[in-house]
C-alpha cells in the first residue's frame, strides 16, 4: 500500500502505510501522528448519520491556528467502526493529503 502523508507547509501531521479512505477523505490510525501536541481538541462535533459524531482538532503550528482543521469518531456507529480514532483533515492551500 503506498504511503499516505499530510502535511502543513511541509511539516509532516500524519504519515502511514496503512490508512482508510471514506467518502473521498484519508483517515489516517492514531499511531500516524507526528506530534500530538499540535492537535487541540475543540468544542465541535458534527453528526453523520451512518458514521455517528464526528469530534474536532484545531492545529496550533508556532502562531498559527488554524480552526476545525482535523476530525475523528471516537465512538464511530458499526458500519464506521474502521474509522474508530482514525484522523481526517480539511485540505486547505496549507494542509496537503498525498498518497505516495
Amino acid at each position: 500500500m503506498p504511503l499516505a502523508r499530510a502535511t502543513f507547509n511541509d511539516i509532516v501531521l500524519a504519515e502511514s502505510p496503512t490508512w482508510e479512505t471514506v467518502e473521498g477523505n484519508i483517515y489516517f490510525p492514531p499511531t500516524a501522528i507526528k506530534d500530538e501536541s499540535l492537535f487541540v481538541p475543540i468544542d465541535k462535533v458534527t453528526y453523520c448519520p451512518w458514521k455517528g459524531d464526528a469530534s474536532y482538532y484545531s492545529l496550533v503550528i508556532g502562531p498559527t491556528t488554524i480552526p476545525g482543521a482535523a476530525w475523528y469518531y471516537p465512538k464511530p456507529y458499526d458500519a464506521a467502526s474502521n474509522i474508530k480514532n482514525h484522523v481526517a483533515f480539511y485540505t486547505t492551500d496549507s494542509i496537503i493529503v498525498t498518497v505516495e
